[in-house]
């Protein structure tokens, strides 16, 4: 009898989006709006809690952009303008992970975040609430600071609004499944392109990014005396 010419068995199919990065992604799901509501209300001490929260996860999803599994690193998915420029139009394809143009729009969506999080270190309500680094800064800086933390938020809007199209748009019209991949880590015709980083790295950068983090808030000055 001939040998057979089908393999014994097929490899499995890589993990396209690890744990770490989904969880990541549906965090923002949550903490985005909560923040916008915490602040509309007046409730400021939760509003600065969720702020360091955002703060902490796009710090640990930029270390992950270097040391994660494949399609969450950044090498994979920032390509040059030449690339961005043929993928627009047409003539690149996309790989598994983020499109040469969406790579670009994630990088401009985590600097958004850092930025409007990270201003809010030093705004103030000027009743009930003064960031952790208020004293730190000039009035000057505080009332500048006080305008990026605003404008970097209506410019996460715009950016939010835009990544939604952009999903709907390859979701529905042409038929990729994104959602499922960010739900799952994979879906029918996306596969990852090499092995998850261990499951144990990820807690363990999370926890150092949650020591600097608390270290450095033990820096901030204290309130000046009131003689």
């Amino acid at each position: 009898m001939p040998r057979s010419t089908e393999p014994l068995s097929r490899p499995a199919s890589q993990t396209l989006w690890d744990w770490p990065t989904r969880l990541f992604h549906w965090s923002l799901v949550v903490l985005i709006p909560l923040s916008w509501w915490t602040a509309e209300e007046g409730q400021m001490e939760r509003h600065q809690w969720l702020g360091y929260t955002v703060i902490v996860l796009v710090v640990f999803r930029i270390c992950w952009g270097f040391v994660g599994s494949p399609q969450s690193r950044f090498r994979d998915f920032l390509k040059g303008p030449g690339t961005v420029l043929g993928y627009v139009r047409g003539r690149v394809a996309s790989g598994p992970g983020h499109n040469p143009l969406g790579g670009w729009s994630v990088v401009v969506l985590l600097t958004l975040l850092l930025v409007q999080a990270g201003s809010g270190l030093f705004n103030s309500d000027r009743i009930l609430f003064n960031g952790p680094f208020y004293y730190a800064v000039s009035s000057e800086t505080r009332d500048f600071l006080g305008v990026v933390h605003e404008w970097a938020f209506n410019a996460l809007l715009a950016m939010i609004a835009l990544h939604l199209l952009a999903v709907a748009w390859h979701q529905f019209r042409r038929r990729e499944k994104l959602v499922q991949a960010m739900l799952r880590g994979r879906a029918e015709g996306k596969s990852g392109t090499g092995a998850a980083a261990p499951w144990w790295l990820a807690p363990l950068l999370l926890a150092a990014v949650v020591g600097l983090g608390w270290w450095l808030l033990q820096q901030a000055p204290p309130p000046p005396r009131m003689w």
